[in-house]
């Protein structure tokens, strides 16, 4: 059964959960904790919401969590508060006596939906056609366990935004062009920030199952697949534009997930880490409009009351995926491991596990 198959029979939430208070569910979560102990480990990704963050064991991004999962090796039971890729990364990476639980499976991410296995492997074919073997592949941490699995095999290896740039210069030391997977906007700021020019980048539409290109077809270094984070499009260089006019003190700070245009506006940009560390070490009153997710802006505006912060997007929402896990299926599934039930749990199998190891470790293994 695949991951949507699975969605789609999903049991409901029982009622009870509707009818506690929050009080009563947060008591109820911290005596299970208190209960568990050291079995119990609980990684909670920047973008939850503040109601789960309260109780995250650790805070960070997606590897970094699947790595202290993998470094807790008291924890029987890592209960991910993300989305399903990094669910799927803390299960390749823990020991087989540990379980990895999502506590929705509805909390998934539609940029590692935007490239499965079918179609990159047919896009590989007719890539391998026009090329021949001087593609190596790339897949950004934000994709599926699939898809690390085929990056492996053929040699490739996954990326984050903190480290791409050396992902990607590693890349060229390998293979005379690369196939940078699921998000083209990560994928074209970087090559174009180490010197790589528009034309020389092409897109793969794997809906079309087709490249497009400006330039001549034999002069593409990089092959962009069409995929994106649905938050980070949301930034525009009309934000911009106007907040240069109405508050030109502000300093714009984006993630590269955003599109080129917006990068290129902006003043700074930069992975989650590098945001959160930037605004911690910003001077007290400066203001700064953030292009990232929406419960991360807050939460950093909360922590920095010091200084001005907001969401470059007046409009913005929180990522409606990893919104799903909430209070309520929290407690349900901590509530499930006192009674001796696994609910929702992320496996990936042997041969996935082991070819997406060797996508990440050949990430690992190279200097940030």
């Amino acid at each position: 059964m695949n991951f949507l198959e699975k969605v789609a029979t999903l049991d409901r939430l029982p009622e009870m959960y509707r009818e506690m208070s929050n009080d009563e569910k947060r008591e109820r979560i911290y005596e299970i904790k208190r209960i568990l102990g050291n079995r119990l480990f609980i990684p909670g990704h920047h973008y939850q919401r503040n109601e789960v963050i309260e109780f995250a064991d650790a805070t960070g991004d997606s590897l970094q969590l699947a790595q202290l999962s993998k470094a807790n090796r008291d924890a029987e039971y890592i209960v991910f508060c993300g989305v399903h890729f990094m669910a799927e990364t803390a299960d390749m990476l823990t020991a087989n006596n540990q379980h990895v639980i999502l506590p929705d499976l509805k909390a998934g991410c539609s940029m590692a939906d935007m490239a499965d296995i079918a179609q990159t492997e047919k896009a590989w074919i007719e890539l391998q056609k026009v090329y021949g073997d001087t593609i190596l592949p790339l897949t950004y941490v934000n994709s599926t366990a699939a898809i690390k699995a085929f990056c492996g095999r053929n040699g490739g290896a996954t990326v984050t935004s903190s480290n791409a740039k050396a992902m990607v210069e590693w890349a060229f030391t390998q293979k005379q062009r690369l196939l940078f997977l699921p998000d083209q906007h990560l994928g074209r700021n970087t090559a174009y920030d180490l010197g790589i020019e528009l034309h020389e980048m092409a897109i793969w539409d794997p809906i079309k199952h087709e490249l497009v290109c400006e330039g001549p077809i034999e002069n593409v270094k990089v092959i962009l697949w069409k995929g994106h984070c649905s938050v980070h499009e949301k930034f525009t260089v009309a934000q911009i534009e106007e907040l240069r006019l109405t508050s030109p003190e502000t300093t714009v700070i984006v993630h590269p997930e955003c599109t080129f245009e917006v990068v290129q506006a902006s003043d700074m940009n930069g992975s989650t880490h590098y945001i959160i560390e930037t605004i911690r070490k910003a001077a007290p009153g400066t203001s700064w409009a953030v292009g990232t997710e929406m419960n991360l802006v807050n939460r950093l505006a909360q922590q920095h009351p010091d200084k001005k912060i907001f969401s470059l997007n007046p409009t913005m929402c929180p990522c409606l995926t990893m919104n799903r896990i909430d209070l309520d299926h929290l407690l349900w599934s901590l509530e499930e491991l006192m009674v001796g039930n696994l609910h929702y749990p992320i496996t990936v199998d042997e041969t996935t596990t082991l070819e997406g190891n060797l996508a990440l470790k050949r990430m690992l293994d190279r200097p940030s």
